[in-house]
């Protein structure tokens, strides 16, 4: 029998661990958390010192049971991660246990490998109190935020809302740029390029200005048709391309977001994957730095298998210093492994990392890089074409993505050159680019705000609160003139360009503008990024011993209060953004765009002060399809509440009405409702409404297989399957599910596993 008990987290670090400990230790799981702040309390006693009342979540209940049983005469050892949460996750499990903190061993690595394991093993350290604290510091701070700040969102805006210290900035900097990008009047300029003939090869150059005016860049083609163009210099110069440092987490996010193609928080699910089967180090971490036998284990695969001079031993210094993060940069586990990953996703994510990492030990690729400038007869201005030959690899071997090489002919100052042609279009400027996830990561790391670790569940959490959407944007169609010189004439050209189009990005919903305009204009120092930067070097202040995490959150809270007093005087109307359109001409009701309980909303009439049954209400309507609030006209606005529309009956007598819902247009007929998608519900026919109806009664048919009460056989996307309304199984292949019996459908659905009640609490760090 094992004589100790190593706990960890996560029970796939327990399977990996467990193959490097030896038979004298047994591995357990705390899945996550098992002792938190209430769910429907503060859970905090701000009187006593800010003391937490943490407890047992009720789905921990089992798994606490089952530690306490395992830990019975067994030497307890302490696994979890080495940073701030899993700190606080071991400290927790003494507590339940009643393990002394100061005595319980705790060892800490940063790679699931044996010798990282056997290290650790020899060198057993205590829980880092201090650690500790700053985990306690920043979850007492969100609650305390979060508790006091969502109830005067739910008041004055919508019930449900809540309200996070670094979601809430994150949203405020979509929000800006979003009103940023809306505010940019394009300035369009002229970019002339022109083609030349060099010792007979084409020779394509740019002009070193722009030009601002239509009537100056045709003058400059008027001129350039009998110009004299010559060579004016010719410079050759050496350049070397570094590579770049190994990952961070933030740095890992964002080049898989551009390689890719994966989400922030898709990249950390495949990261925690790699990291809990021993193939990478620790994955939330802000170091650059490489331990020593890593550095020497990736120069000699380098120079084993690529050769000595592309070996260039380096360390890259870590810009930011941060106490509770892991002192290694991300990297594989073993140099020698090229491919590893259960799956597709995680194989091509563990490539990005080995490859990142090798490159960062790798000689700079060295360019040879000419540049020749060609003056132009009675002008300044000259053209420059550029060139670049890649002479020597060195990283690029590795971790590719480098130009192919461009070659100029060879020329001297003085040769001349024959026009071929001249082009004169017509650009646009361009705001700056609205934010997807990696470059959001990117803003939130130079502001300071957030860590490693809560990149991912901070952008994860402000699209499941519907205050941001991430969108594929269309853009818009825009006029672009352009002047071709060729064979001596000048011809004016109109093309069509689009712009604005995007894929992936971040944009605020009016309920993300509303709730941030509320908290920007109550709550400013709370939503002011350096207030929110500063609030992270407390913590790590806390990490390092310098502050005492009661005192933080002591001047957190004098300050934060009584802005929870001053922000209930706040006018409802004001704070929902209430805007009178004008009059309705039958009844001279006024009629108001807010926003209302499930989104922006038509307001036709006032809301009566009387309580009582007879008060008179007024009557609601959803806006046009394709308008926004801030948008909306009184005209636009006075057809929708003719909706609910009568649109005709069905053949059977039965009455259709029109009408738009919370998921769009849609036509009713009893009980049943039918979308409408890219009908008007003002302007759709009877006869459309009819024909709707057939192809969705038609759909529904070809759905149905069979039916046996409350069991159903439906066909669905991925193929036929078995239903009760609560649990769907697929029908295996090679069955028919037209033939299925109500007993086999039955004992399908007895067979199929149930759903997994142990879920990992998101980590709040």
């Amino acid at each position: 029998m094992a004589k100790n008990l190593v706990i960890v987290e996560s029970p796939a670090k327990a399977r990996t661990l467990s193959q490097y400990l030896g038979k004298d230790f047994d591995t357990q799981s705390t899945f996550g958390h098992i002792r938190d702040l209430p769910k429907k309390e503060l859970g905090v006693d701000i009187k006593k010192d800010f003391e937490p009342a943490y407890q047992i979540e009720l789905d921990k209940q089992k798994v606490v049971s089952d530690l306490k049983k395992a830990a019975k005469g067994h030497d307890v050892w302490l696994a979890t991660d080495e940073d701030r949460e899993g700190e606080a996750i071991a400290w927790h499990v003494c507590y339940t246990l009643g393990l002394d903190p100061g005595k319980t061993p705790r060892i800490v690595f940063h790679e699931i490998t044996k010798p990282a394991i056997t290290k650790a093993v020899a060198n057993p350290r205590t829980i880092d109190t201090k650690m500790v604290d700053a985990q306690q510091a920043r979850r007492v701070l969100d609650r305390l935020v979060g508790y006091e700040l969502s109830p005067v969102l739910w008041k004055k805006i919508r019930a449900g809302l809540s309200a996070g210290r670094v979601q809430s900035v994150a949203v405020r900097l979509i929000v800006e740029r979003e009103r940023e990008i809306t505010a940019h009047k394009p300035q369009s300029t002229f970019k002339v390029t022109a083609a030349f003939d060099a010792k007979g090869a084409e020779l394509p150059a740019e002009l070193d200005k722009q030009i601002s005016q239509i009537k100056d860049a045709k003058s400059y083609l008027e001129h350039a048709k009998k110009a004299d163009f010559k060579v004016a210099s010719v410079d050759q110069k050496p350049g070397t391309r570094s590579p770049a440092a190994p990952f961070t987490t933030s740095t890992l996010q964002q080049e898989a977001a551009r390689r890719l193609g994966y989400g922030v928080r898709q990249t950390m699910r495949l990261a925690q994957k790699l990291y809990e089967n021993g193939h990478i180090t620790y994955m939330r971490t802000d170091s650059t730095n490489l331990s020593p036998l890593a550095v020497k284990a990736a120069n000699a695969y380098i120079s084993a298998n690529y050769g000595d001079k592309y070996a260039q031993a380096r360390q890259f210094k870590t810009k930011v210093q941060s106490a509770q993060e892991a002192h290694e940069a991300i990297r594989p586990a073993h140099v020698s492994k090229i491919k590893a990953g259960a799956d597709n996703q995680q194989q091509k994510l563990y490539g990005l990392i080995w490859r990142r990492m090798l490159a960062s030990q790798m000689a700079p690729a060295q360019t040879d890089r000419t540049e020749v400038r060609i003056s132009v007869s009675g002008r300044d201005e000259q053209f420059v074409a550029t060139g670049e030959i890649l002479r020597f690899e060195g990283f690029l071997k590795v971790y590719g993505g480098g130009k192919e090489d461009k070659i100029l002919p060879p020329l001297k100052p003085g040769d001349r050159l024959k026009l071929l042609g001249m082009l004169a279009s017509e650009t646009f400027s361009r705001p700056a680019p609205r934010f997807g996830e990696a470059s959001l990561v990117k803003q939130l790391e130079e502001l300071g705000i957030g860590r490693p670790s809560t990149y991912a569940p901070t952008i994860s959490t402000i699209q499941d609160r519907g205050y941001v959407e991430k969108k594929d944007l269309e853009g818009e169609i825009q006029k672009s003139r352009e002047l071709v010189l060729e064979k001596g004439r000048i011809k004016e050209e109109l093309t069509e360009v689009v712009v604005g189009a995007d894929r992936s990005k971040l944009v605020p919903t009016q309920l993300g503008e509303i709730v941030t305009d509320f908290l920007l204009k109550y709550f400013t120092s709370i939503m002011d990024y350096k207030f929110t930067a500063n609030a992270e070097e407390e913590l790590d202040d806390i990490a390092d011993g310098k502050t005492d995490w009661r005192d933080m959150l002591g001047r957190f809270y004098k300050h934060f209060h009584p802005l929870i007093v001053k922000s209930q005087a706040a006018s409802r109307s004001e704070t929902l953004q209430v805007r009178e359109l004008g009059k309705d001409p039958k009844t001279g009701e006024p009629v108001y765009a807010r926003y209302g309980r499930y989104g922006p909303v038509l307001q036709l009439g006032e809301a009566s002060e009387e309580k009582t049954k007879d008060a008179p209400k007024p009557r609601f309507a959803p806006l046009p399809a394709g308008v926004e609030l801030d948008e909306v006209t009184l005209n636009q606005a006075i057809p929708m509440f003719n909706l609910p529309r009568e649109v005709g009956k069905t053949a059977e007598g039965e009455i259709i009405l029109a009408d738009i819902g919370r998921y769009g247009p849609y036509i009713k007929v009893g009980t049943r409702f039918t979308s409408i998608k890219d009908h008007d519900p003002l302007q759709i026919t009877e006869a459309q409404s009819r024909k709707l109806l057939k192809e969705a009664a038609a759909a529904a048919k070809a759905k149905h297989i069979a039916e046996f009460g409350k069991i159903k056989i439906l066909r669905g996307p991925y193929g036929p399957y078995v239903t009760d309304g609560k649990k769907n199984v697929g029908i295996p292949k090679g069955t028919d599910p037209k033939k299925l019996t109500e007993s086999e459908a039955t004992k399908l659905l007895e067979q199929a596993p149930a759903s997994k009640n142990h879920r990992y609490k998101k980590r709040s760090d």
